[in-house]
């Protein structure tokens, strides 16, 4: 299916390519701000914020490594299983270091307070987490995000990283897919 025709598969566009590139460099100015002068290490979410990750520290001006874990509880599922697995683990010692998480989406919480948890635990001096999607109305847990692109109503999203049994990922813009095509791919 060519590109232009992906359009035909969603109900309707949430998030247009300009709305998330203003999203993006809204939070890059705040992440800016907060880390001058700090060497965070930047961990993206795999494979969701690999895209929100690679244009957010292209637009912010930080020193910064970065490093990547792959966290599932979703399954070929539209609803979180609320089980994390990791799939990936980072590589870098977490010791001592200041820690941004960078996701596609936060909804119910759960891989969210995993991986903070778990990257505090190993001994990081500081974790926040930056997402392009915040939607708050599905919250299970008492976890928020620090740097927050844009809210999302409580809709099955797919596009820029969000996917649905490992599809839809490379759309420039954010929407809800018509449920004839979710139905045929789950």
């Amino acid at each position: 299916m060519a590109k232009d025709d992906m359009q035909e598969l969603y109900d309707r566009v949430l998030f247009s390519h300009q709305d998330i590139v203003d999203a993006t460099k809204e939070v890059a100015r705040k992440i800016e701000n907060d880390y001058a002068g700090k060497n965070p290490l930047v961990i993206g979410a795999l494979k969701g914020a690999v895209f929100f990750m690679t244009d957010l520290l292209k637009e912010a001006s930080l020193l910064c490594e970065i490093d990547f874990i792959d966290v599932s509880s979703y399954g070929n599922s539209t609803t979180s299983s609320g089980k994390i697995r990791i799939d990936k683990d980072v590589q870098r010692d977490l010791t001592g270091r200041d820690i941004l998480i960078v996701e596609d989406i936060v909804d119910t919480g759960y891989t969210l307070k995993f991986m903070k948890d778990l990257f505090l635990e190993r001994g990081a001096k500081s974790v926040k987490c930056a997402v392009l999607l915040d939607k708050e109305a599905r919250r299970a847990t008492d976890i928020k995000a620090d740097y927050i692109g844009r809210a999302c109503p409580d809709e099955f999203v797919v596009g820029y990283g969000l996917d649905f049994a490992g599809k839809y990922r490379n759309v420039d813009f954010i929407g809800v897919p018509k449920d004839k095509y979710i139905k045929e791919l789950g």
